[in-house]
């Protein structure tokens, strides 16, 4: 898996690399097929300070890109929001392509004969 972390507005340093690099861990856990990662951290000056820090995330997976931001008052708080959201999406998606082993209607009669 490549994974690349970059900032806007913001040096990423490397206790949020590694925070960011831990978070991300739980969803290549749960779906190994994940071939790319790349996640932006930005800061905004001109938004409500509520929402000020912002991540976003696309991941390719096997036959996919999946796409996730969020956006907090604490950019540690934005960067689990984000991977509560990566890995529901992962779920729907892993679920989507999994092998549901059905055999077709010809097999099946052929097999019973």
């Amino acid at each position: 898996m490549n994974l690349t972390i970059s900032g806007h507005h913001l040096e990423v340093t490397p206790a949020l690399r590694g925070y960011v690099t831990a978070k991300l861990d739980r969803i290549t856990r749960h779906f190994d097929q994940v071939v790319d990662v790349k996640v932006l951290l930005t800061v905004d000056n001109m938004k409500e300070k509520e929402r000020r820090q912002r991540a976003e995330c696309n991941v390719h997976v096997k036959g996919r890109d999946l796409f996730a931001e969020s956006s907090h008052a604490d950019l540690y708080a934005a960067v689990d929001e984000l991977t509560d959201k990566l890995d529901r999406q992962v779920g729907r998606y892993k679920t989507k392509t999994q092998d549901h082993h059905h055999l077709a209607t010809k097999r099946q009669e052929q097999a019973e004969a």
